[in-house]
């Protein structure tokens, strides 16, 4: 599988990279967090590290590092507007709980 952006994360990265003046792409993982237990680490990567897997989404560069593929593998990341605030919105197929305040998850015990 793979980790996806959709056209509009697409455009956000490419302008997320453009005004920090440069970087590989987007780095996308997972923190232990919350009170459901993981939380949506998402940052500039400026190279990938050791054991990072990279993917191409629209000529966008997704990296993902390995402890957290297990947790994210298969998500498409979106970017959505709503008024004035705009967010990432993940659609992971391996959550299979969320917190009431929508800030962690949690997944099957086959991918923790």
């Amino acid at each position: 599988m793979a980790v996806t952006l959709t056209t509009a994360a697409q455009e956000r990265v490419r302008k997320f990279v453009s005004e920090k003046g440069g970087g590989l792409g987007l780095r996308f993982g997972v923190r232990k967090t919350g009170c459901s237990g993981w939380a949506y680490v998402v940052d500039l990567a400026e190279a990938p590290g050791e054991g990072d897997q990279v993917f191409d989404s629209g000529g966008v560069k997704v990296v993902v590092d390995a402890k957290s593929l297990e947790f994210v593998d298969g998500t498409e990341i979106d970017f959505a507007r709503q008024g004035l605030n705009s967010t990432f919105v993940f659609r992971n197929p391996n959550v299979t709980g969320e917190c009431g305040c929508g800030e962690s998850f949690s997944v099957s015990k086959s991918a923790a």
